[in-house]
């Protein structure tokens, strides 16, 4: 297989931009990150335009043809919170480069009747093709039960335990059942036996604490029913945990939709119909909700040095789903990100190696010689302006080029 070298390139590492200006690809993996082009390599020339590692949505929930979507924004692995995408289903997407890659949770520990069951509208089925194998349902009320899921769900393919921490307050469904601290004390305890990564839903500040004394590696949300104090964010950082804020969502359930997304030319043009209904409207569910409060909090995050991960909890193309596209959005998390205080390099941090290093993905997330070839082109300079990286030039999937 010939060698391809991408030159006169600015590099973005996934830390930083390095002084380079040439990445070699050799099949799947990189290289070499600098020097000059090997003699009799393929050349894309790569000037005026910025390298980046293929971008990683740390939160997400996959429908038919989401993974293709997503790779078509240069989304090259989506982390999958609730889905059926787990090890003894996905033989077929690892090896198939128009798609993105894609870790999963499986199905997440939850009573009967808790979230996210009160999502669905009455009589509601997705249309779903079966997978080989259907993932295992923990449904758990007491600390025994989510024990006893733990290794059944890492057996059955889960590659991180997701719990829901939820009472259905901001989701307009107060009392809905949910797990109590002991469960999820026992449920993590288990995982941590297995040195298992643990993931909790939480999308109140009593949630989010219930997760830290449980030990939870990290949260798929920023809280949104108050504004942060300082104790509550040296509550998270002495946990060691990560933050996924989903921006994206909680302006979503504000009310706010992603129209001026999908009014981007940039955007419009890879989203068929019903993605584009589905972007331009909104969960609408939490209208009370200040986006200022959030940008407050993610910004209060970033500066105590807590990791700050990039994900959109994108779902299904339906408009109770709104707000919210595969692949379009985590661009659109990006900006939020920035529009919260952080620094364009740090939001693109939080999209590649913050995410790949803090789920344990050691192949990917950066560009480095050795890692896997997932790589994303851009016209102009997206550590300067984050919108740029929507000026998709090319996208490579573990070495192979996307074409459309």
């Amino acid at each position: 297989m010939a060698l391809t070298a991408i030159t006169n390139a600015r590099v973005f590492d996934g830390e930083k931009t390095l002084g380079v200006r040439t990445v070699v690809i050799d099949g799947a993996r990189i290289a070499r990150v600098g020097g000059d082009a090997p003699p009799d390599s393929e050349i894309v020339d790569g000037g005026g335009a910025t390298l980046l590692p293929g971008l990683i949505d740390a939160h997400v929930h996959s429908a038919p043809g989401s993974l293709a979507l997503a790779l078509r924004f240069g989304v090259t692995t989506e982390l999958e919170m609730q889905g059926m995408n787990t090890r003894e289903n996905r033989g077929l997407i690892t090896d198939d480069d128009t798609v993105a890659d894609v870790r999963s949770a499986g199905f997440a520990i939850t009573p009967p009747g808790g979230h996210p069951s009160e999502l669905m509208p009455e009589g509601f089925r997705p249309k779903w093709d079966l997978p080989p194998v259907m993932p295992l349902m923990p449904f758990s009320t007491t600390p025994e039960e989510a024990a006893a899921f733990v290794p059944q769900l890492l057996a059955r393919g889960s590659d991180f335990i997701k719990f829901m921490i939820d009472d259905g307050s901001v989701e307009g469904h107060p009392g809905l059942p949910s797990l109590d601290q002991a469960t999820v004390n026992a449920g993590v305890a288990e995982a941590k036996k297995y040195g298992a990564l643990t993931v909790a839903h939480a999308l109140t500040v009593e949630a989010t604490r219930m997760a830290a004394e449980a030990g939870i590696d990290g949260v798929a949300h920023v809280f949104m029913d108050q504004p942060h104090a300082d104790e509550i964010i040296g509550l998270i950082k002495d946990a060691g945990m990560f933050v996924i804020p989903c921006i994206s969502l909680n302006a979503s359930m504000m009310g706010i939709t992603g129209s001026a997304l999908a009014d981007d030319p940039r955007v419009a043009a890879r989203l068929d119909s019903k993605w584009d209904r589905t972007l331009r409207s909104s969960y609408n569910r939490y209208p009370q909700g200040k986006l200022d409060d959030v940008y407050d909090t993610v910004r209060a995050l970033d500066a105590a040095g807590i990791d700050v991960l990039a994900g959109t909890d994108v779902s299904m193309p339906e408009t109770f789903f709104g707000g919210l596209a595969h692949g379009a959005s985590l661009h659109h998390e990006l900006q939020y990100l920035v529009a919260a205080g952080l620094t364009p390099s740090r939001a693109l941090r939080a999209a590649t190696a913050t995410t790949a290093r803090r789920f344990r993905l050691s192949d990917r997330g950066r560009i480095a010689e050795g890692l896997r070839a997932d790589l994303l082109l851009v016209d102009g300079d997206p550590t300067e302006n984050i919108t740029d990286t929507l000026n998709t030039r090319a996208i490579w999937r573990r070495g192979t080029r996307l074409t459309e």
